[in-house]
């Protein structure tokens, strides 16, 4: 996975090529939302769009936008799509300042930002990540309850042979502040409860700790499921449960959150365009499996901003 400042690629000429998804360009940011961008799929377009589309936020799905940002420019050479994954907050915050014209994260804006910063934007919710604990390959737990993991992640068990494993200090590899990742995993292990515990180092984003884990013996992280990486590292159960796609969709694997793209409500129709295009049958009925991710159709179950679970 990619964790940089700019789009894999910005496509020039394709002067015949017209935006498949230029029909939708009004519904992305305050019009009729994503069901009718679903439906509408990639109709053709009666006139091409320009500009330019800016983003930041959660590099948990930065792969996944810049996936669909190369076919939305492939049939809009006139547009470009660049932007990084420093985090949920800073995204969120960038979003809200008007700094970016997107801002992508695991969490609601709700949870960041105050109440009249929220009211400016609009959500799009594209897609659902399952996130679990990883351990080094030299590991020999593969199966941890919330209890055992509010343990390690507080600092409170410090050795793995206290669940199971060796004798061996347990090397703590932890999400900075800001990490939706981060918010997410301590949402569902902790719940209310406040931490602080930092961990033996605090890294920047999902590529951060791949690399990581990859180099660290006895080292515990936790990551979304389209960064896990079995040559590097061991994703584990939870509470019996294998950290997969399909027990996502009902809830029996716990830690999961909707992958959220924000962007003002007045904002631009390049902008509107991309978005309509995350929501379009092109990206949900292909490319976010394909990138790792669950459509948002495929749940059985929501999540509000509270956290609460409910069936749909």
């Amino acid at each position: 996975m990619l964790d940089q400042a700019y789009s894999r690629r910005q496509f020039l000429g394709l002067a015949g090529g017209l935006a498949s998804i230029v029909g939708l360009g009004l519904v992305g940011c305050g019009g009729s939302g994503a069901s009718d961008a679903a439906d509408k799929g990639s109709a053709a377009a009666a006139e091409s769009v320009s500009g330019e589309v800016t983003y930041d936020g959660a590099s948990s799905f930065q792969a996944l936008v810049e996936a669909a940002a190369e076919k939305f420019m492939d049939a809009n050479p006139d547009v470009s799509v660049s932007g990084s994954g420093n985090g949920s907050g800073k995204g969120l915050t960038a979003v809200a300042a008007g700094t970016v014209t997107i801002g992508n994260s695991d969490v609601f804006a709700e949870t960041k930002l105050e109440a009249d910063q929220v009211k400016k934007l609009v959500d799009h919710e594209v897609a659902v990540v399952g996130m679990g604990p990883v351990v080094s390959k030299n590991v020999t737990v593969d199966d941890l309850s919330l209890e055992q993991l509010k343990g390690i992640f507080s600092g409170q068990i410090t050795n793995w042979k206290e669940v199971g494993g060796d004798d061996a200090k347990i090397v703590v590899l932890n999400r900075k502040a800001g990490s939706g990742t981060r918010a997410t995993f301590e949402a569902a292990v902790f719940g209310d409860e406040a931490v602080d515990f930092k961990g033996d180092a605090e890294l920047d984003k999902s590529g951060d700790v791949q690399t990581q884990m990859g180099s660290t013996d006895n080292a515990i992280s936790y990551l979304d499921f389209s960064h896990f990486d079995d040559s590097k590292f061991n994703a584990v159960k939870v509470e019996g449960v294998e950290p997969k796609s399909k027990n996502v969709t009902d809830d029996s694997f716990k830690i999961w959150a909707t992958e959220h793209m924000y962007c003002a409500k007045d904002a631009d129709e390049a902008t509107k365009a991309f978005l309509d295009f995350m929501l379009s049958d092109d990206v949900q009925g292909k490319l976010v499996e394909e990138q790792g991710f669950i459509p948002v159709s495929a749940m059985k179950v929501v999540k509000d901003a509270s956290g609460k679970v409910s069936a749909k």
